[in-house]
């Protein structure tokens, strides 16, 4: 590893015990702030290409079936690089990490508007794939080691929610370099890639790496509560000398709430998809206009904003219960899904595609959140990216790979019957996942109440 992106000491002088609060707090804005508008900014990027993919194929004289390559290849390709970019965020300074793969992103993203070669294009984007790969497990892993269990479901969202924000923060770069350069290409992945390496640096400069390097106890010992693995593992400890190997086959791979998470995540991402990415083709069937199904996309993930930081502050209010939160959504999604598949009224259908965006993103960020609960500190960034790996190497892909071709042999009442079966899938997992949880909880209690006793 670079000497750079290595992880900082912890701080030789420490904050004062009558500051250690306040200068929590502040340094609590800064992670929060920092590490949802750089992801933002790595979403601008991810979907610069996607947002300008007809007027690409118009300059260019590029295919569909040339794009659709394109963009399959970046999807495989960040979820590999996911789960081997987690494992090194884990071993590096964090803020630094994430400001490097934003920076580089920003680098080859520019590169694009200077080729029109399908071949180039399609190593640019892949290389693309794997310096975004470096971004959710970054923050992810910030967000575990500076927010205690009581906090986190929120701040989660907060951040989690950066990715709706950042679809419409791209458009809106589009316009801007549309208007401003006559519909320049060149200039619009320029303008994308300047804007987002300046967010980086600002970012850059509030973002904290761990408590410990600022001087302040990290949060166990800061919020006095004991957070456990399902084996009754301490999570408290944020860096470790032992080898990614190990970590991988003891803290991963042998978790059984890991595995149990990580299928509900892959099985919610095919729902997630298979609705998402069809609605502008499945929606005209129904009646409506090709114009008005696109519409309906955006309000399909912007109205999950605020129902996903609503649902994570319900599982802080309800002590970590994530996984019940996850629960009571889904036999809510399930209804809503029901009525979409089945109604022809088109004010029925938007009114549950409106609450379907909630129903469908505030689980899929909670189990982001839970598959890191359920490690150690030193492995968050490797959960994630583990959980990555499925959600689009596999979760992604049977949404829209598989459910084409079998909407394409058998109609649209295929893509009903598999979004069903995913549905089944994760409602099954999630009812192991809630005896799970409540162990874990109350093992939990119990520590913290025995930890705050002996220090009587």
């Amino acid at each position: 590893m670079f000497n750079f992106l290595k992880a900082s000491p912890d701080a030789t002088q420490k904050v004062p015990d009558d500051q250690v609060a306040s200068v929590y707090k502040r340094k609590q804005l800064g992670v929060i702030i920092a590490t949802s508008l750089t992801y933002i900014s790595y979403y601008i990027i991810r979907l610069i290409f996607t947002t300008e993919q007809a007027p690409i194929m118009k300059q260019y004289g590029f295919s569909i079936g040339q794009i659709g390559l394109i963009l399959s290849t970046f999807g495989v390709g960040y979820g590999i690089s996911k789960l081997f970019m987690g494992a090194l965020s884990d071993k590096s300074n964090t803020k630094v990490f994430l400001a490097t793969g934003l920076y580089a992103s920003s680098v080859l993203n520019a590169f694009l508007g200077f080729t029109r070669n399908f071949w180039v294009i399609l190593g640019l984007m892949l290389l693309i794939s794997i310096t975004q790969a470096a971004g959710a497990p970054a923050c992810q892993r910030e967000i575990n080691l500076w927010f205690s269990k009581k906090h986190r479901g929120t701040m989660y969202a907060i951040w989690s929610s950066a990715h709706n924000a950042g679809a419409f923060v791209c458009v809106a770069c589009v316009q801007l370099a549309t208007f401003l350069f006559s519909g320049s290409l060149t200039a619009v992945f320029l303008t994308a890639s300047v804007i987002s390496a300046v967010i980086a640096t600002l970012m850059l400069l509030i973002n904290s790496e761990r408590p410990e390097t600022e001087g302040l106890p990290n949060m166990a010992e800061y919020s006095g509560e004991v957070e456990l693995t399902e084996s009754g593992k301490s999570t408290a400890k944020d860096v470790t000398t032992e080898s990614t190997w190990n970590i991988f086959v003891h803290d991963i791979l042998m978790n059984k709430v890991v595995w149990a998470v990580t299928l509900t995540s892959m099985s919610l991402y095919l729902v997630r998809y298979g609705v998402m990415s069809w609605i502008p083709s499945y929606l005209p069937t129904k009646g409506f206009s090709e114009d008005w199904a696109k519409w309906l996309v955006g309000i399909f993930e912007l109205a999950a904003v605020p129902g996903v930081i609503i649902m994570g502050a319900i599982s802080d209010a309800l002590k970590g219960r994530r996984a019940l939160v996850c629960f009571l959504c889904l036999l809510g999604m399930i209804a809503c899904l029901i009525a979409y598949f089945t109604s022809a009224n088109h004010a029925v259908i938007v009114a549950v595609l409106f609450v379907l965006g909630s129903l469908i993103y505030a689980p899929l960020t909670l189990v982001g959140l839970m598959v890191n609960e359920a490690v150690p500190n030193y492995a968050v960034g490797f959960s994630t990216g583990f959980m990555g790996f499925f959600q689009y190497v596999f979760g992604e892909t049977a949404a829209t790979a598989l459910i084409g071709n079998l909407v394409a042999k058998f109609g649209w009442v295929a893509q009903s019957s598999t979004i069903y079966v995913a549905a089944a899938v994760a409602f099954l997992l999630l009812v192991y996942l809630l005896f799970k949880e409540r162990k874990i909880l109350a093992m939990e209690e119990k520590a913290t109440a025995e930890k705050a006793k002996s220090e009587e």
